[in-house]
């Protein structure tokens, strides 16, 4: 074997192309043949690679069989150099600064609902991006669609995340949490005993986005007031493009309009109950969302709410969206000490076990 890992950089060509958005059948022929091929003895693959027969396993194509050649080889893959050489624009001095200062990320997503992949990978490609924890949010039971947890495969997923935690890097952890459904009376889809166990929820609007006004003010206004509410996720439901590739699962294809106006509520009155209740506003980080749009954040700031920055990340490589947050972040003039994911864990779970 060279002194290069093809199976690491199989996967690091995955993560490229979900964090560039490209197509998800592309993104899967490398997690399939990587997945595929780490579970070979290091001899047989070198002689597979040898010998022309790396795709005659199933998951491993041409494409993916010439990248692992080369890696081989001792040969940086020619498809990876392609990506690192287009993988973007730099960000400017204050959005840099704001990416930097970010310790983690409070809104992800894993196979357990409608992710693409396993809590390990989400787990160990955020330690890759330098943060020190990830707090996972998988959906809940009311939304179906993607495979929202009961309470009972909550309490699972609690089990199973202290068990992966066991076997993370030191310095890093996973922190257990929830995107919760505000429903239609305003109350949080999960029992409350559950909700108090979790380090951070997360609650977001998914249906009856077109509520009149006063309505929607009301039930938003109801999660914000409920002691176990923590973040209020992508405030407005809009969606300003199609929706991204590199997601897969079961709720993959289902409730993502190509574009979806806004929600009408009453933003005024919504942040300034974020702020008296200590409920940070979440800048959603997903291109097709961009939530809220930037004039809502300038009025959350003036009310004197504090924020958090996450990516809604459904792939590993989606991980690395929060850039895009940050830079609507900056141009609005949020400062980094008004982001609670730029606190330290022990200090985000003081503040959430405090509210509960």
């Amino acid at each position: 074997m060279s002194a290069r890992d093809p199976i690491a950089d199989l996967r690091r060509i995955a993560f490229l192309l979900e964090r560039a958005n490209e197509a998800t059948y592309r993104v899967r022929a490398f997690r399939s043949a990587a997945t595929a091929l780490a579970a070979l003895p290091a001899a047989e693959l070198a002689q597979r690679a040898r010998t022309g027969k790396l795709t005659e396993l199933s998951g491993v194509g041409d494409v993916t069989a010439r990248c692992v050649a080369e890696s081989l080889a001792g040969e940086e893959p020619v498809y990876l150099r392609r990506l690192l050489a287009t993988e973007g624009t730099d960000l400017d001095a204050a959005a840099t600064a704001l990416r930097t200062a970010l310790k983690g990320d409070c809104h992800t997503h894993s196979d357990w609902s409608d992710g693409g992949s396993p809590i390990e990978e989400m787990a160990l490609a955020a330690v890759e991006l330098g943060h020190e924890y990830l707090v996972l949010t998988d959906h809940s039971p009311r939304l179906k669609v993607a495979r929202g947890l009961t309470a009972d495969r909550l309490r699972r997923q609690l089990d199973h995340v202290a068990a992966v935690n066991e076997a993370l890097p030191e310095g890093f952890r996973i922190l257990t949490g929830i995107e919760v459904d505000i429903l239609a009376d305003g109350s949080l889809d999960q029992e409350e005993e559950l909700l108090a166990r979790l380090d951070v929820v997360v609650g977001s609007v998914h249906s009856g986005l077109n509520d009149e006004r006063a309505k929607m003010t009301r039930r938003m206004l109801t999660a914000i007031a409920n002691p176990h509410l923590d973040i209020l996720g992508h405030c407005t439901g809009r969606m300003v493009s199609s929706r991204p590739a590199g997601v897969k699962g079961p709720g993959d294809r289902a409730h993502r309009p190509r574009t979806r106006a806004e929600s009408d509520f009453d933003a005024d009155a919504v942040f300034a109950a974020c702020a008296e209740r200590g409920v940070a506003v979440e800048i959603n980080s997903r291109p097709e969302r961009q939530d809220p749009p930037k004039r809502l954040i300038r009025r959350a700031l003036e009310a004197g709410c504090d924020f958090a920055i996450n990516t809604d990340a459904h792939a590993p490589g989606q991980l690395d969206w929060q850039r895009f947050g940050c830079e609507r972040a900056a141009l609005c003039g949020v400062p980094a000490e008004r982001v609670i994911n730029t606190w330290d864990a022990d200090r985000l779970v003081a503040r959430t076990r405090s509210a509960r």
